[in-house]
Parts: structure tokens; C-alpha cells; sequence
């Protein structure tokens, strides 16, 4: 049992030693809100695509692509989603419905999923990974923008402008041409691989302590009761649902522990910018974040460790 714990500490501590790396950084002044916006939009157009395009490209297509797994991702999102709205109807005031739906079911998959999929997996973790963030985004965007307009005039909700939303995304771009590349084995200079794959090493570290650097526990002060509520549906009851319906519907190995990850990541950052470009409650979006967060530490580690323990991962 030792050795199972030992083994999950070493898949999980990297990822969240980034993390309280950025907290530190920031608590010291070695990084500022300028450089973490500057470095966030550095790996959101630049070096994240480059991870997603070069987890796909080396990928095994026939391997990676699991129809079945991808219909089931697709699948508890839409129900974790409905469960979401629903506790946001019964436990929060109309004005905070969206911000409360929105932290409660939407992860952080693009970062801390994708790190600790291939921390788990390899490089086997990265390319599902890869296929499973492409997926992620057009959900997560596509839900969020819905639930958002409905409690706020910020946000257009037509479909023109999801759409639109959606497809100039670089990160889903990044995968859009990826896959045809990947199935066709378009060959590609080895210079422009390795000038992408220098990005792509820097996506996850830098990613991570630009989250760190974002996350304020003064704003637990007064989001305290809500943002507890939205974030125990988010760590401990949707990880749950649907852990235990990968688990009836027989997935096992990577498969089962790749959706754990990534049902159970903490609460977007992502979703922080969009609350406050809606005019909601970014307080309360901001709490979520920091609550999942530091969850995630925890949850993830039992999680994985329970899943070990049982042999099904």
C-alpha cells in the first residue's frame, strides 16, 4: 500500500509543485500580473498548440482515437453540466447561477489534466490527452458561453458567434490540423518539429506557475459558502458519477484513469476571464478556482491511489 501511495505522490507532486511554485514566485515578487498575462497568452497562442499539435502528430491515430471513450467524455460533460446547473438553481442566487455553473463543471484539462495525464502515461497520455483537450474546448467554451449569456448581456449567445468563438481558437485549430496531418502521415521538416517541440516544453511548467501566480485566498473571504458548494461539486461529486460510470461501463487501465483525471481537474482559469468579460461575479469565480485547486492536490491523489489500490487502472 506504501508503494502505491509513493507511486501516486510521484505522478501528482510535479504537477502541483508548479503550482505553489507560481504562489511563492508571486508572494516574492519574482513574477507580476503583467508577466503572468503576458505568459498566459504565450502558452495559449503559441506554445500549448504546439503541445497539442505534437501529441497528436506522434501519436498512434488508430491507437489514441477511442470512439467509445470519446462519446462517454462527451457524454458525462453534458450530465455533469445539467448537475452543475441544477445545484446552481437550488443553492445560489440568480446573478451567481452562471459563474456557479460554470466553476462547477468546467476543468482545468488544456494544463493540469494534460500534465497529469502525461505524467501518468507518457507520451500515450499526452496523444489521448491531446484528443480528449480538443474535445474539452469546443465543450467547455460552447457550454459556458450558453449558461453565462442567459444570467448576463455581456455575453453573445448566438450560434454565429459560439461558432466563431470556437473555430479561431488556436488551441483547437492546433488539433483541426493536426489529425488529418497525423492520419495522412504528411511528413514534416525535422527543424520545424524541433523548433515546436522547444514550445511545447515549455507549455506545462510555465502554464502551471501562471495559475499559481493567479490564485488569491483573499477572495475566499467573501465567496466563502458558495464558492464551497460549487467547488465539492466540482472535486468530489461529478469525479465521482463519473468515475463510477467509466468504471460500470468497463473502461480500465489508462482509459479509466486518463477520465479520472480529467473529470476530477480543478476548476478553469479560463473561466475567471470569461465571468469578468460577462460582468458576473468574478470574486466568486476566482474563490472556485482557488478552492478546486487546492483540492485537486488532494482529491487526485485518492483518487488515483484508490484506483491503484483496486487494480482497474
Amino acid at each position: 500500500m506504501l508503494a502505491i501511495f509513493l507511486q501516486t505522490l510521484n505522478i501528482t507532486a510535479p504537477v502541483f509543485a508548479m503550482l505553489f511554485l507560481g504562489v511563492l514566485f508571486k508572494r516574492i515578487d519574482w513574477i507580476n500580473d503583467n508577466f503572468i498575462k503576458t505568459a498566459s497568452a504565450l502558452v495559449f497562442n503559441a506554445c500549448m498548440p504546439c503541445l497539442l499539435f505534437l501529441g497528436i502528430y506522434h501519436a498512434d491515430l488508430h491507437a489514441a482515437l477511442k470512439p467509445g471513450l470519446l462519446v462517454y467524455f462527451v457524454v458525462v460533460t453534458l450530465v455533469g453540466f445539467a448537475i452543475a446547473w441544477g445545484m446552481a438553481i437550488w443553492r445560489s442566487p440568480v446573478e451567481d447561477r452562471g459563474v456557479y455553473t460554470q466553476g462547477a463543471f468546467r476543468g482545468n484539462n488544456g494544463v493540469i489534466g494534460l500534465a497529469l495525464a502525461g505524467s501518468m502515461y507518457g507520451d500515450y497520455g499526452i496523444s489521448l490527452g491531446s484528443i480528449l483537450a480538443g474535445l474539452v474546448i469546443v465543450l467547455y467554451n460552447s457550454l459556458s458561453v450558453v449558461v453565462l449569456s442567459i444570467y448576463s448581456p455581456n455575453i453573445k449567445s448566438d450560434p454565429f458567434s459560439i461558432l466563431k468563438n470556437i473555430l479561431v481558437n488556436p488551441l483547437i485549430i492546433s488539433v483541426l490540423v493536426a489529425v488529418p496531418i497525423t492520419w495522412f502521415q504528411v511528413p514534416l521538416p525535422n527543424w520545424a518539429l524541433t523548433s515546436a517541440d522547444y514550445l511545447a516544453q515549455m507549455t506545462l511548467p510555465l502554464a502551471l506557475i501562471c495559475i499559481g501566480g493567479t490564485l488569491s485566498f483573499a477572495v475566499l473571504r467573501t465567496s466563502g459558502p458558495l464558492a464551497i458548494s460549487a467547488s465539492s461539486v466540482k472535486m468530489l461529486l461529478l469525479p465521482l458519477v463519473g468515475t463510477f460510470g467509466a468504471w460500470l461501463l468497463g473502461f480500465r487501465g489508462a482509459e479509466l484513469g486518463i477520465l479520472f483525471l480529467y473529470i476530477g481537474a480543478p476548476s478553469a482559469s479560463v473561466g475567471y476571464v470569461m465571468v469578468r468579460a460577462s460582468g458576473g461575479n468574478y470574486q466568486l469565480a476566482a474563490a472556485i478556482i482557488v478552492i478546486t485547486t487546492l483540492a485537486a492536490a488532494v482529491t487526485t491523489n485518492i483518487g488515483i491511489f484508490l484506483l491503484q489500490w483496486g487494480g482497474w487502472i
